[in-house]
């Protein structure tokens, strides 16, 4: 056997063994967090209550609103919701898009979420990832291949996200907006502040309204990181394209940007393509 030879016989072998390792990683990774979901549903309590006028009584009129068109009054509360969304992301201005493929779960009368996602790099290559919320604290975990770590990120600055990213994508679950833990202060006919505070975390964003009762878009001042530094910078969701699921109106539709003083970088854009409310598990 020539040289060469042996040298490609020796690279095709540890690449096979390295995409099979990766897709058993895949395997055990998404094993990993149905478990942390699992966790998560533990404590949902379905207690059948129905929304009525009454409880949206005192909030904002264009809250209110929101909440009608959302179609939430006679409709039971949610306390558990499954989302299927398809979206892109980047890294960076100069950056290809990259499509991920995502699940998530949340629960409301206590907050918190699990996304989990897979981010397709390029053919053959991809990064797993989790974003988390639960029992106040959140957590970003991202694995290359599903095999190596390259970022577990925690701390008070990604309690204060994801905290923020709860609340706004609490458009997908309206009644959980009537929760103890969310206060409302009305700005003006089209815009509403909403401040969420669960355990030492305390984060606000504006939402806004049209015509119609739709949110269109959502903003805040969230912590992200920037040229390596840590800071607070203006987040925005603009909103759009609703849909009805299980009788009830919301966006399927938002580009995430963030709006910096270089310039405004779009990074995530997503698509709601499937929900579910109040499912028990197995799912």
């Amino acid at each position: 056997m020539s040289k060469l030879k042996f040298v490609l016989i020796s690279i095709g072998t540890l690449l096979v063994l390295f995409m099979a390792g990766s897709f058993i990683a895949q395997f055990l990774f998404n094993r990993s967090v149905e478990k942390e979901v699992e966790v998560l549903f533990s404590n949902v309590e379905n207690k059948g209550e129905i929304v009525t006028k009454k409880d949206i009584e005192g909030l904002p009129q264009n809250v209110q609103k929101w909440l009608e068109y959302s179609g939430i009054i006679g409709k039971e509360k949610i306390t558990a919701v499954r989302v299927k969304q398809k979206t892109d992301m980047r890294l960076g201005k100069d950056k290809s898009w990259m499509p991920v493929q995502a699940e998530q779960y949340f629960t409301t009368e206590e907050p918190g979420f699990i996304w989990k996602a897979n981010i397709k790099v390029a053919p053959l290559m991809h990064i797993a990832g989790r974003d988390k919320y639960e029992d106040g604290k959140g957590n970003m975990l991202i694995k290359a291949f599903s095999l190596f770590t390259v970022g577990d990120s925690e701390g008070k600055e990604i309690h204060q996200g994801a905290l923020l990213r709860y609340l706004a994508e609490t458009t997908w679950f309206p009644t959980a907006v009537l929760n103890e833990y969310l206060i409302w202060e009305e700005i003006d006919e089209d815009n509403a502040k909403a401040t969420i505070t669960y355990g030492d975390i305390t984060a606000s964003g504006v939402f806004t309204f049209n015509d119609k009762g739709e949110v269109i878009n959502f903003e805040a001042e969230r912590y992200g990181e920037f040229d390596g530094e840590i800071r607070l910078e203006t987040w925005s969701i603009p909103l759009g394209d609703y849909k009805e699921f299980e009788g009830i109106r919301i966006p399927t539709k938002g580009d995430v940007t963030w709006k910096l003083d270089t310039g405004d970088f779009n990074w995530f854009n997503f698509e709601l393509i499937e929900i579910q409310y109040n499912k028990p598990l197995p799912y």
